[in-house]
C-alpha cells in the first residue's frame, strides 16, 4: 500500500495504528475507577511529598541542585497508571488525575501542577506508545520514568532556577532524571508486581506481574 508521498505503508505500521486505536475504544468502567483511584491515592502523596520538600530545602541551602534527589515520588503517578491499566491514555490520565488531587489539596505552586502533571504523563505515554503497549518490564519503566523526568529537568530550571550557574542547572536536571528512574520507574514497577501478587489487579493484564 502506498501513501500520497509515495512511500510504503507496510503491514507492521498499519498493525501498530490499530492496535492503538482499539486500545482507546476498548477502555471499561474498571479501567475508569482504577486510574482515578490511583489518580487520588498518588495525588494525596503529592501533597504530601510538597510537605517534605519544603521541610528538607534547608538541609540542602549549601548544594541547591542537590535537592532533586527526591524528586522522583512526583513522577510516579503516569508510570504506575500505564503499568497497571496498560491502555493507551492511563498513564496521562493517572498523572493528571495525581496532580489535579494536589492542587486542590493546597500545593506551594499552585493550580499550574496540573499543567506539571499532563506533561509528566504524557512523556511516559510515548515510551509506552513506543513500544506498542506491548512491554512492561522493568527496563521500560525506568525509561518512562526517566524520560518523564525531563520535563522538570528543563521546565524548573527556566521557571524556577533560572538564576542558577548553568553547572547548578545541569545537575539539577541530571539528578532529577536520575531520581525519577529509581523511584517512580523501579518503584512504580515493584509496586504494580506487589499489587498483582496481592490479588489486587485481577481484572488487568497487569495481573500477571
Amino acid at each position: 500500500m502506498s501513501t500520497e508521498s509515495g512511500r510504503e505503508t507496510g503491514p507492521e505500521r498499519i498493525g501498530f495504528v490499530q492496535g492503538v486505536q482499539a486500545g482507546l475504544r476498548s477502555w471499561r468502567t474498571v479501567d475508569i475507577v482504577v486510574a482515578a483511584v490511583i489518580g487520588v491515592a498518588v495525588g494525596v502523596v503529592f501533597w504530601l511529598w510538597n510537605i517534605v520538600w519544603s521541610v528538607t530545602t534547608p538541609l540542602f541551602v549549601a548544594f541547591p541542585p542537590g535537592q532533586a534527589v527526591v524528586y522522583g515520588m512526583w513522577l510516579i503517578s503516569g508510570v504506575l497508571g500505564g503499568l497497571v491499566i496498560r491502555k493507551p491514555g492511563a498513564a496521562l490520565l493517572t498523572s493528571i488525575a495525581a496532580a489535579s488531587v494536589s492542587a486542590v489539596l493546597g500545593t506551594q505552586w499552585g493550580m499550574q501542577v496540573i499543567l506539571d502533571g499532563a506533561l509528566q504523563g504524557i512523556l511516559p505515554e510515548l515510551v509506552f506508545l513506543a513500544f506498542a503497549y506491548k512491554r512492561w518490564n522493568m527496563g521500560v519503566a525506568v525509561l518512562a520514568a526517566a524520560v518523564a523526568g525531563l520535563s522538570p529537568a528543563l521546565r524548573d530550571n527556566i521557571v524556577y532556577n533560572v538564576t542558577w550557574p548553568l553547572h547548578y542547572q545541569l545537575t539539577y536536571g541530571v539528578i532529577v532524571v536520575i531520581s525519577a528512574a529509581l523511584i517512580a520507574g523501579v518503584g512504580a514497577r515493584l509496586l504494580t508486581t506487589a499489587l498483582a501478587k496481592s490479588g489486587a489487579l485481577a481484572p488487568f493484564p497487569s495481573a500477571k506481574g
